[in-house]
């Protein structure tokens, strides 16, 4: 595996996450994010290289989704995702809470 610096900061936050593989579904929470990815664990182990569906409550109480990311690593059901498509008003919505988290970087809000 090559080594690679993170474009943008993560953020440890607590918040719900369904996503969808296929036909199948898990549920579980995110553990932090960033303007371009997550890390997740779920009840659903997926693989790298696997595509998914996700949707998130932010922190902000705000349920947001994205279309389609990509699985980065995984360790059991821990893993990392990277989004693929996002709508640009969903983007915003993203934007908007990584700021916040920016602001008040010590409040984890469940």
């Amino acid at each position: 595996m090559s080594f690679s610096i993170r474009p943008f900061r993560r953020f440890p936050v607590q918040c719900f996450v369904t996503y969808n593989a296929g036909p199948f579904q898990g549920q579980g929470t995110i553990w932090n994010l960033s303007c371009t990815g997550w890390r997740l664990s779920g009840d659903l182990p997926m693989r790298p290289g696997e595509t998914l569906s996700l949707t998130v409550t932010l922190p902000i109480e705000q349920r947001i989704e994205i279309p389609e990311a990509v699985v980065k690593w995984s360790r059991g059901q821990e893993f990392a995702v990277e989004n693929v498509a996002i709508e640009p008003h969903t983007d915003a919505r993203l934007q908007h809470c990584v700021k916040r988290l920016v602001q008040e970087p010590t409040t984890i809000i469940l």
